[in-house]
């Protein structure tokens, strides 16, 4: 008699798929920060050696489009989990190596992952630094 609670290799294999995304997806998040980081720190000095409002404002550019893509990988990396928790399952209804992670969106919000407490603190920390050089500079 079959062990229902033994997944097969087809199976395990899926889940191997599913967890490299996942892995990539991680990396490429961290990839994200180190480079809004050198961005921001680049930023910065030049506005540390000449401070002009324009150059502040214009910081807080690649700063939004880097948080909403940390955002969007982060939302992508949560429905996949979602699929590795249902595909790791022995009764699982995924079929065998989909990549399809449609039915979780619907639990998983984009607007939930970008406003996260990690995102947010990382993100909005670099914002709330750019917003009070735009307001020193501007009133100067």
């Amino acid at each position: 008699m079959e062990d229902k609670s033994i997944l097969g290799p087809d199976r395990i294999k899926h889940l191997e798929f599913i967890q490299a995304v996942i892995a990539r997806l991680g990396t490429s998040s961290f990839l994200i920060k180190g480079w809004v980081l050198t961005i921001a720190a680049a930023i910065f000095a030049v506005l540390a050696n000449r401070l002009e409002t324009g150059i502040a404002v214009v910081a807080l550019v690649p700063l939004v489009a880097f948080w909403l893509l940390d955002g969007y990988f982060l939302w992508q990396e949560r429905l996949f989990r979602c699929l590795y928790d249902d595909v790791r399952k022995p009764d699982s209804t995924v079929e065998l190596m989909s990549m399809n992670t449609a039915p979780y969106a619907a639990t998983k919000r984009w607007r939930t992952a970008t406003f996260s407490a990690t995102l947010a603190l990382f993100y909005g920390g670099l914002a709330a630094v750019d917003l009070v050089l735009i307001a020193v500079a501007t009133l100067r």
